[in-house]
């Protein structure tokens, strides 16, 4: 029963009887339940918002993943993604196409000439 026992709690409702009198202590009751009803039900609210906001704040990367999902579609929509790949992907081919075949490396063991021989010096 909480922090009263059972004689605390009846010395309590004779106060209250014998203060706010057989008539008004039925109505004063109802008006506490009430109170206390809409107090705990507005925790119960406060309290499931708080754990939404947790949950919520648990998944960032999934938000951020919906958000750039969503931005992705609608760039697609609006600057016509799919034709600016195909362009790109013609540029590419043509590129392919037009590349100068690699020339032949010259060998680095080609004959020296007669020029190129030296002559000892008869000095």
């Amino acid at each position: 029963m909480g922090p009263f026992g059972f004689g605390e709690i009846i010395f309590l409702f004779f106060i209250a009887l014998i203060i706010f009198g057989p008539k008004k202590l039925p109505e004063l009751g109802k008006t506490l339940g009430k109170g206390m009803r809409e107090f705990k039900k507005a925790s119960d609210d406060l309290k499931a918002n708080w754990d939404q906001h947790v949950r919520d704040a648990d998944n960032p990367v999934n938000d951020l993943k919906q958000t750039f999902n969503e931005i992705k579609s609608d760039a697609e929509k609006t600057t016509g993604l799919d034709e600016i790949k195909a362009e790109l992907d013609d540029v590419k081919n043509d590129v392919k196409l037009e590349e100068p075949e690699p020339a032949t490396p010259v060998s680095p063991a080609s004959p020296a000439t007669p020029e190129q021989t030296s002559k000892p010096d008869a000095n």
